[in-house]
């Protein structure tokens, strides 16, 4: 899964794709370096960020979509957001996947518009919200906690007819370093769900603060922790530099 961020201030590529021609550039050119999925995402969900108008979030995403489709019919697009108006005119357009990161919890509607247009569904695992998810967070065990969140999740989307369902454990939403570490170490026990997981754990700070690297300075670091995830069962990674992650990837089928 290719990343396009259509934002200001994302933490690793904030303005960088914010005008809709480059992102519309970007999209085209993960896809042409081999991604299976392109995520568009309008609203940054780094540490501390705040929240977007659904008309703001709509402006910066649907006409890439739109655009995207244009040029390249078949596209398999995703739409990063947590608002149901946003995913509803995304799908509108032409995307088949949501991925929100609330996992649907921030708003209830999230599922019935993904069941309505027969959507895949990634249902992330995040505790509290962008703004406050790094306050000192903690849990009494931490697999556990996230592997009931996605249970009663899963069953939620079951309601409202969702059927494709990818379960993320939401590297670097709501954990600190040790946390993000140790859900990558046993990601086989969430493979239990019978779900794909995805991990999207490129260039985030986990990796920044253990190894004293900036954010332009963690590809090679990202490989690694991808190559790692995919050993441990991850079938989807979520990443930005992908000519890095299918190396990675055809390594990994390689040894299998």
């Amino acid at each position: 899964m290719g990343i396009v961020n259509v934002t200001p201030d994302s933490f690793s590529d904030g303005g960088k794709y914010f005008d809709s021609r480059k992102a519309v550039q970007h999209g085209l050119l993960l896809d042409s370096q081999g991604a299976d999925i392109i995520d568009i995402g309008g609203e940054s969900t780094r540490p501390g960020s705040g929240f977007i108008s659904v008309e703001e979030e709509l402006s910066r995403t649907i006409p890439i979509i739109k655009i995207l489709l244009k040029k390249k019919k078949g596209l398999l697009i995703s739409i990063d957001t947590t608002k149901s108006e946003v995913a509803e005119e995304a799908l509108k357009a032409g995307a088949v996947i949501v991925n929100d990161i609330s996992g649907g919890t921030f708003d209830d509607r999230m599922f019935k518009i993904a069941g309505a247009f027969d959507a895949g569904f990634i249902i992330m695992h995040m505790k509290g919200n962008p703004k406050t998810m790094q306050h000192t967070p903690s849990y009494k065990n931490l697999t556990k906690e996230i592997y009931s969140f996605f249970e009663k999740q899963v069953i939620a989307a079951k309601i409202c007819k969702v059927k494709k369902i990818i379960i993320d454990p939401g590297i670097g939403f709501g954990k600190t370093v040790k946390h993000n570490f140790e859900i990558i170490n046993h990601l086989s026990d969430f493979m239990r769900l019978g779900y794909p997981v995805l991990i999207g754990l490129s260039r985030k700070s986990f990796l920044g603060k253990t190894l004293n690297l900036g954010t332009n300075n963690r590809d090679i670091p990202t490989a690694i922790m991808e190559a790692v995830a995919f050993t441990k069962g991850a079938s989807l990674i979520r990443t930005h530099n992908m000519e890095f992650g299918l190396l990675t990837k055809k390594l990994i089928t390689a040894l299998r």
